[in-house]
């Protein structure tokens, strides 16, 4: 199902609207390690916002109406989570990841169920468990460099490109990569870090998934 752009755009500034700054409350939260005090400016509330309606629109556009919206809906909204959570205190939560896993292997699975995207739903799997196996290689092989919340964040950026198609997946981690290299990169030109600083690695992948997603996903089925 298809829907107008007018109605989509509503709906998503309405969506954005309300669940925003709350979303934003929860990112600086967990950013600072669980602080209730801890409240997000108006800025970072303004730009989580924007984000989440890009991304909801994004989604919109992409796949119309169909289960699989919801999914791709609920993802958004813990990339915006994970993405400040990430940059503000170099976290990403289980309590955000896990139930992203759930919400959207179930419309996965629906979407499946409706559309008959069985073979889609299969990839998707098994993306999600060979980018989250190499991912925990890695991890094993240099902890100091990928952290066990980017093992979990690339099994569920696997499970979500891979319904979209191999080489979307291929794509997203390979943007990834690239747009964390050029982060470093300029963070070192800049001197705003050194070859011993922690760089966040979950908002080059997000930003890598999506960046595949907007240039070269088609919906199966």
């Amino acid at each position: 199902m298809e829907l107008s752009r007018p109605a989509l755009a509503v709906t998503v500034l309405l969506v954005a609207v309300v669940l925003g700054p709350w979303l934003a409350r929860v990112a600086v939260r967990l950013g600072s390690r669980d602080d209730d005090a801890a409240l997000p400016s108006p800025l970072q509330t303004g730009v989580m916002t924007a984000v989440l309606a890009a991304l909801l629109a994004g989604a919109g556009e992409l796949t119309g109406l169909r289960p699989v919206t919801a999914a791709l809906a609920w993802a958004a909204g813990a990339a915006v989570v994970l993405g400040a959570a990430d940059l503000l205190g170099h976290r990403l939560p289980d309590r955000v990841t896990y139930p992203a896993y759930a919400v959207c292997g179930t419309g996965l699975l629906v979407d499946a169920a409706v559309e008959g995207t069985w073979t889609a739903l299969l990839r998707a799997v098994v993306a999600a468990v060979v980018a989250g196996g190499i991912a925990a290689l890695g991890w094993l092989v240099s902890p100091q460099g990928l952290g066990l919340g980017d093992v979990k964040l690339l099994g569920l950026i696997g499970l979500l490109l891979g319904w979209f198609g191999w080489g979307v997946l291929m794509a997203g981690v390979f943007l990834g990569l690239l747009t964390g290299a050029l982060v470093s990169v300029l963070l070192l030109l800049t001197r705003r870090a050194t070859w011993q600083t922690a760089v966040p690695f979950g908002p080059p992948l997000l930003a890598g998934a999506v960046l595949a997603l907007a240039t070269g996903a088609i919906p199966p089925g």
